[in-house]
């Protein structure tokens, strides 16, 4: 490594990390990673994680962890990184340009697996951390990407999630699945990327919880009208990222489990490469974790370990009425309100 972290520092933010927040968040995103990779191994039972540790010359490194040609699972990734600088990068100052001229520190792990059977949904998680100077924050977020609709699984995981959010402040979820239905929008198709989960960013505990670029959005709309919440400190974000985080196994692992063996043919097949496409089109055009960690010369395997092994475009494609596939489109590509919904 050629530099340190960036110091604490004390900031204008009345709440300040403790002196030991980049070593504490750290060791919980490193569990995490641990953690998930150890339980999909068992789940997967054809196949392991082959782990490539690197460093980044500017500073930091990172655990790249990656599972291929399973039982359950084509490709998959768990990452976990943690990076350090002197130059902010630009995607950064825009959203806080009280970071200028300070040191930065960021670390967090990221996972998306794709999964062989076109009836297991992929999945996606972030969470990370962030310190530069007086500024400091927590974002992340999880989210469902099915290509056959089951109503029960996705209500399954959107409950699992709002448990967790709703032992920290029962304004979370809903703000955080508004958040995360605005964030994971293709607009070029004018569709979700799938069935959401919770997205959020540039949580400090002031003001209000969105922070988002839409202002007269759902999200927004919903946080004004909630309001500044009372002010929460460091120690409860860093309990809230690492609840989050908890929840990822047992919002996903029992889908998994039921869905893996149900048998498939090449027309499924066919539908989950072209819908892996829209996948490829969200992550290289509107993915802030991929313009981070490319603006900051960050590994290229590792940011891009989220793109799916195989995959296919059609032109014009339009789904036949009456089909699973064309309800995906009609119901599972548009924002639900998957908490009310009705799981016969």
């Amino acid at each position: 490594m050629t530099s340190s972290p960036a110091p604490n520092a004390a900031a204008s933010n009345p709440v300040t990390p403790p002196t030991d927040s980049q070593e504490r968040v750290s060791r919980a995103m490193q569990a995490l990673q641990d953690d998930i990779c150890q339980r999909l191994e068992t789940l997967d039972g054809g196949s392991h994680f082959h782990e490539d540790s690197w460093q980044r010359p500017e500073g930091g490194g990172g655990r790249s962890r990656v599972i291929k040609q399973g039982h359950v699972f084509e490709q998959g990734g768990v990452n976990f990184s943690e990076v350090w600088g002197e130059n902010l990068p630009p995607s950064i100052l825009v959203q806080r340009p009280e970071a200028t001229g300070h040191g930065f520190y960021a670390t967090g792990t990221s996972m998306v697996l794709h999964p062989r059977n076109p009836y297991v949904p992929t999945v996606h998680l972030n969470y990370r951390y962030f310190e530069a100077g007086p500024v400091w924050w927590f974002g992340g977020g999880i989210d469902l990407t099915p290509y056959y609709p089951f109503d029960a699984d996705v209500v399954h995981f959107h409950r699992t999630l709002k448990e967790t959010c709703d032992r920290f402040h029962p304004e979370y979820y809903p703000t955080f699945k508004l958040w995360c239905d605005e964030y994971f929008y293709l607009k070029h198709r004018q569709e979700t990327r799938g069935v959401g989960g919770i997205f959020f960013d540039y949580q400090d505990g002031r003001g209000e919880l969105y922070h988002g670029p839409q202002e007269e959005g759902p999200a927004a709309n919903h946080s004004r009208a909630v309001g500044a919440l009372p002010q929460r400190d460091w120690e409860h974000f860093f309990s809230f990222i690492q609840a989050c985080g908890a929840a990822f196994l047992p919002a996903y692992v029992p889908i998994v489990e039921k869905r893996q063996g149900q048998a498939y043919g090449d027309p499924q097949r066919q539908f989950q490469l072209y819908r892996r496409g829209r996948y490829v089109e969200f992550n290289l055009v509107y993915d802030r974790g991929t313009i981070f960690g490319l603006q900051t010369n960050g590994r290229t395997e590792s940011i891009l370990m989220s793109l799916p092994p195989m995959v296919r475009w059609e032109y014009g494609y339009q789904p036949q009425p009456n089909t699973p596939e064309a309800r995906l489109y009609e119901v599972f590509l548009k924002p639900q309100d998957w908490i009310n919904w009705p799981s016969s």
